[in-house]
């Protein structure tokens, strides 16, 4: 550890959001509504937030609680029956706090009485605010545990297969993100760069817990300034945050990367330009694995011409890049969005092995990554140390699922699941609390997420913005955004810590989520539980000391509390060593030992050969997707890859309401990508609103015809807001959210991952009266019956 050095105050006031940091300007003036401005220092500032302080007066806000009218009346007569089909139809109606809270802590009272607290699922997402200490996941999750404890949701739909694998094979997925190369170090060394889905700039763009200094745009150019070329294998070329020329584009036909992968490393074994001496010091399994690649196990070699068959890409193509990654420093990058995916563990796998094949794990600037593109933290080169974070206490309740598999307990209560090996039980859920996350966003068949959603007694929302999980919901509670109270914005490797004074009042009669649940601990007599005697304040400067230690053993030493809140923001000093991944490891193996069963990179797993899954074997391999545009999955050549990648103008779907988002849309619609030449075979010009369709569901969307993407290939970025013509039924979407076409199934029995990005479509020109979008419009409201 390096000598401790000062961290310094700065007497500015900023706002922090996951996509930035933003300083305010006119904050004391007669304006009805402060300024914000980028960081003068940030190289590439994001603009989602500059107009985020709208949301304070937008009509699309939650202004007072609300109860669905149908539920409503039901609670009032002593019912608890499920009532198929009312949510997402009926009317609400407005109550006061004091009713609202009466209700949402007997409904919590009830089902643990008569079911037990396993019939509570408390879900969230953890992005609705930057804040630390306001981190609506937190709260939820700590008052749930106060009166007892909840089912809750492992993994994610970002990560859910590489969170699973990736323990098994070399490092947990958390590691390996806080300890990629820095974008110095990359600059320095890496000589060619080779990304599976891209570096996607647009993903750099957001933080956990904010990102005030956006480096990635600024690391690349850097990067191709000093030599490193740039190969981005993709369908779509506009993914790469370099100019086209910079950038060689290789297409491939989705799904198939991990063909190319195995192919790859092929290759360079037959080339006999594979690293024996760190495959034999640093690996396991590799005999194995290889007898696989020659085609001993199966009859198949994994050739160049095999995997050219399969994805696309020339066998020439491929043979050059295997020798050109073989004879300079070299790094493997594959993007997120890889194991979002049939099989999605595979490429993330087959990514470390072709790395392993070529010797450079360890070295500055040479082996592989795992999701530069993906978040800003990737790739920064400032200190990492634990910052200020809300305990959120034991759970008592032990059952739990994957994330992505919310409408499977729903719809299958008591049926088992497989999860890294072991077999659980759905439990069965009769109350869901929601805060701080769009399950109607994030889940894949909207519809039948609709269905499943029909199931539980009871479902309370705590919610900003009227959105289609708020308007699916039972019990709507309104709550305050980031910028209407006092919290602190932290992101590890971040070099700001923020504090994140209220900017203006909260909007209605919104809450913060802490105040709602410290009146319902009350009623449920968990109070001193659940706030430890102490007031937001209290635990602000709680968490801020909790975290001076911390800070101290990563050698910063922090200013105290007061004198960091008068000041608004402490900058954390500069990083005085290079970040190399695995670098301790390489160096001495045996003295820095993974944490993997042999202490070393695995290519072979026995553990994962021991659970005998059919889809994922002990090692990396080709595993054809059950939806993918092979030649028996579409026979009739008409069907599209339908590519659901995340949007540039929003995270995820926050803000969706706001102008920089719907200033991105065309005719009020979310844009569709397609080829030229697909859009000219069907008749479909730039701007046309078309019909996606499948088995699943449809959606109207707008066609961008560009040449960024290959043909059979359409992109329609997710988050524009669920917006069904017929409220509650399987009908058209008007938006053009991509999740009510989307499947929802597992990426393999390994991980119960989301496969969001194996999915097939059809696309046409649509004809009809084209629906007004009305997802932003508040949902009807009743009067309330005497």
């Amino acid at each position: 550890m390096t000598e401790t050095a000062d961290a310094h105050l700065e007497y500015r006031r900023l706002v922090s959001t996951h996509w930035g940091a933003y300083e305010l300007i006119d904050a004391d003036s007669a304006a009805a509504l402060p300024r914000l401005r980028a960081l003068p220092e940030d190289p590439d500032p994001s603009p989602i937030g500059l107009a985020m302080l709208e949301a304070s007066r937008s009509p699309a806000r939650v202004h007072r609680p609300a109860v669905r009218a149908g539920w409503l009346e039901r609670h009032m007569r002593g019912e608890t029956r499920v009532d198929a089909g009312g949510r997402g139809t009926e009317p609400f109606i407005e109550v006061s706090w004091d009713e609202a809270l009466d209700i949402v802590a007997f409904e919590l009272r009830r089902v643990r009485g008569e079911r037990g607290n396993d019939a509570i699922f408390g879900g969230s997402y953890g992005w609705s605010s930057a804040g630390r200490f306001h981190h609506a996941q937190s709260q939820i999750h700590r008052f749930l545990n106060a009166i007892g404890g909840y089912v809750r949701h492992v993994d994610n739909y970002s990560l859910g297969a590489g969170n699973v694998l990736m323990p098994h094979v070399v490092r947990p997925m958390a590691a390996l993100i806080e300890e990629h190369h820095d974008w110095n170090t990359l600059a320095a060394h890496t000589r060619l760069f080779v990304s599976f889905g891209g570096v996607p700039l647009k993903n750099t763009q957001v933080a956990a817990g904010g990102a005030s200094l956006h480096l990635a745009r600024d690391g690349m150019r850097r990067m191709a300034a000093n030599g490193c070329r740039f190969v981005n294998v993709s369908p779509v070329r506009a993914n790469m945050g370099l100019p086209d020329e910079a950038a060689e584009w290789i297409t491939i036909r989705p799904n198939t990367d991990t063909a190319v992968l195995l192919a790859l490393a092929t290759e360079t074994i037959l080339r006999n330009r594979h690293d024996a001496d760190f495959l034999g010091s640093h690996c396991v399994g590799f005999e194995r694995w290889r007898e696989y690649l020659l085609g001993t196990v199966d009859g198949t070699p994994k050739t160049v011409e095999w995997a050219s068959s399969i994805s696309g890409v020339p066998s020439s193509r491929l043979r050059q890049l295997a020798t050109e990654l073989a004879s300079q420093r070299s790094l493997v990058n594959v993007a997120w969005s890889l194991q979002r995916a049939d099989h999605g563990e595979q490429p993330f796998w087959a990514a470390v092995g072709l790395a392993a094949v070529l010797g450079q794990i360890g070295l500055p600037g040479g082996g592989f990554g795992v999701g530069y593109g993906s978040v800003n933290r990737v790739g920064s080169p400032h200190r990492r140390f634990h910052g200020p974070t809300l305990a959120q206490g034991q759970n008592a309740v032990k059952a739990f699922i994957p994330a992505a598999r919310i409408a499977d307990l729903l719809l299958h209560p008591s049926e088992s699941f497989n999860y890294n090996g072991r077999s659980h039980i759905y439990p069965d859920i009769r109350l869901i609390y929601w805060a701080g996350g769009n399950p109607f966003h994030h889940h894949q068949d909207l519809n039948r997420l609709a269905r499943a959603w029909q199931r539980p007694e009871t479902i309370i929302v705590n919610e900003q913005a009227w959105t289609a999980t708020a308007r699916m919901a039972d019990i709507v509670l309104p709550t305050t955004t980031s910028f209407e109270r006092d919290d602190i914005g932290y992101s590890s490797r971040d070099p700001l810590i923020i504090a994140m004074k209220a900017v203006v009042p909260p909007c209605g009669e919104a809450r913060d989520d802490h105040a709602i649940f410290v009146d319902l601990a009350r009623r449920l007599d968990v109070a001193e539980t659940f706030t430890e005697h102490a007031d937001p304040r209290q635990w602000l400067t709680r968490m801020y000391n909790e975290c001076l230690s911390r800070a101290a053993d990563a050698g910063i030493k922090l200013p105290d509390f007061d004198a960091f809140w008068r000041a608004g923001a402490v900058r954390l000093p500069a990083p005085d060593t290079p970040v190399v991944m695995l670098d301790a490891f390489r160096r001495d193996p045996r003295r820095f030992a993974l944490n993997t069963p042999s202490g070393r990179i695995e290519l072979f797993s026995e553990t994962i050969a021991g659970f005998g899954l059919p889809d994922c074997p002990g090692h990396p391999a080709w595993l054809e997707p059950r939806e993918w545009l092979g030649p028996d999955a579409n026979r009739d050549g008409q069907c599209f890859h339908l590519i659901s990648d995340q949007p540039a103008v929003r995270l995820h779907s926050q803000f969706d309401y706001l102008p920089h988002s719907r200033e991105s849309r065309i005719a009020d619609r979310e844009p569709v990508s397609i080829n030229p030449a697909d859009a000219a075979s069907l008749g479909i010009r730039d701007g046309d609103i078309v019909r996606l369709f499948n088995d699943r569901g449809a959606c109207l969307a707008a066609a961008s015809v560009t040449d960024d993407i290959m043909p059979g290939v359409l992109k329609l970025s997710t988050g524009a807001w669920w917006n069904p013509a017929e409220p509650g039924q399987h009908s058209l979407d008007k938006h053009g959210n991509p999740n009510v076409l989307t499947r929802d199934a597992p990426a393999s029995e390994l991980s119960q991952g989301c496969a969001a990005q194996s999915c097939l479509v059809r696309i046409e020109r649509f004809s009809g009266e084209i629906p007004p979008v009305t997802a932003f419009d508040p949902p009807r409201f009743a009067s309330r019956m005497t």
